[in-house]
């Protein structure tokens, strides 16, 4: 049986981040008493992210420039 796309429910908020340089560092770090980098992708000026937070990624860190946007607003940083 197929399930039609439209009537899946999101689970998780998503992050759109925008590499505003070369060499943009994402780390996804995860829940518990003990928090550690679980992943991490380099991005290049123009590139985009699209993330999720799950069940076992509790923070993103964006080491680098980059435009943040999601659900609450969005950050560009100053030059």
């Amino acid at each position: 049986m197929v399930k039609r796309r439209d009537t899946v429910e999101p689970k998780a908020d998503f992050v759109i981040i925008q590499a505003l340089e070369n060499g943009v560092t994402i780390m996804g770090l995860t829940r518990g008493t003990n928090t550690k980098f679980h992943h991490s992708e380099k991005l290049d000026k123009g590139e985009i992210m699209i993330a999720q937070f799950t069940e076992h990624t509790s923070a993103i860190k964006i080491r680098g420039k980059a435009k943040v946007l999601s659900s609450v607003g969005s950050i560009i940083p100053d030059e």
